[in-house]
């Protein structure tokens, strides 16, 4: 019995041995990387980008050599850095909406480093809507926008006009400023709103909002705001390489003053050249295809697109 079992495991080692052997046997006896080997059709290559030791928003510097600012820092990066498709069109819009913004800051009196604000709430989208209904560049809710100065109704809906929605966004951002003293607490509250941020600081005693324990969207907002200003001031460095023309040009248009009522919109855009989906796209109609007699309170003027080259960027923006 002893002698049988060692005849039937020499049996079995051999044929193992011969088994894997066979593929080399049935081919070529030397493996051929160019042929066997397993390519990526696309070259990539997957990294972890590197961390500022600190970074400024607004005039005040953030320390990120701090474990948690760090960890919360590189998160934002990282999901900025490989959300490529959205990034890379909130580069390009950036250079289309910015204009816009930047003087409104100014004339405001607030910091420039607030229109990367509009950058986390709607990359940059000017029709963005949330499910809850916040909407435009800024995201104000119904009651909040019409709490400041935008109109908001059935016919009309500032929340989509550009400049109107910049400035009511400086009010809110000035108004907490005068409780706060602190632009990034200001940012807190723009996500969370006043009452919730002054109560945490009193309760958590601390005088920075990033010290405080939050929900994670509004935790991580904050610092969404300063991965979006390092992203968009050192593109290149986070991958987004970018010629002049890929960037979106500001669009020309004309402001035409209405004094009467329109039966048909569609006609009408066809009228100025434009179609009703390009008048739509720049002034804050509510959806209808005409504007009655007793809208025109609320209608004061409308965008509608004048012919030339648009695709000369006006200025070199996210292009080091």
């Amino acid at each position: 019995m002893k002698k049988n079992s060692k005849y039937i495991v020499l049996t079995a080692a051999i044929a193992l041995c011969a088994g894997s052997s066979l593929p080399f046997l049935a081919g070529s006896s030397t493996l051929n990387p160019e042929r066997d080997s397993v390519k990526s059709e696309v070259p990539y290559c997957v990294t972890s980008s590197s961390v500022p030791d600190k970074i400024t928003f607004a005039g005040q510097a953030i320390d990120l050599l701090r474990y948690d600012h760090r960890e919360r820092m590189d998160r934002e990066l990282m999901s900025f850095t490989y959300m490529h498709s959205t990034t890379m069109l909130m580069v390009k819009r950036a250079n289309r909406y910015f204009p816009v913004i930047e003087p409104i800051l100014k004339a405001n009196g607030l910091p420039d480093d607030f229109k990367y604000l509009a950058v986390i709430e709607s990359n940059l989208n000017p029709l963005a809507k949330s499910p809850a209904g916040a909407a435009g560049l800024w995201q104000f809710m119904p009651a909040t926008g019409r709490e400041f100065g935008l109109e908001v109704n059935s016919n009309i809906d500032e929340r989509y006009h550009i400049e109107k929605e910049t400035k009511a966004a400086c009010k809110y951002l000035k108004d907490a400023y005068q409780k706060y003293g602190n632009w990034l607490c200001v940012a807190a509250a723009y996500n969370a709103g006043q009452g919730r941020i002054s109560t945490q600081l009193q309760k958590q005693m601390v005088d920075q909002a990033v010290d405080l324990w939050l929900v994670e969207e509004t935790s991580r907002y904050m610092f969404r705001l300063l991965a979006a200003k390092e992203i968009f001031n050192n593109p290149q460095r986070y991958g987004f390489l970018l010629k002049r023309e890929h960037l979106y040009p500001p669009i020309p248009y004309k402001e035409v003053t209405v004094n009467t009522s329109i039966d048909d919109l569609n006609e009408y855009a066809k009228s100025q050249g434009i179609t009703y989906a390009q008048l739509r796209r720049c002034q804050p109609l509510a959806a209808r295809h005409f504007i009655e007699e007793q809208d025109r309170k609320d209608i004061h003027s409308l965008y509608s697109y004048t012919r030339g080259n648009v695709l000369q960027p006006a200025k070199d923006r996210c292009l080091q």
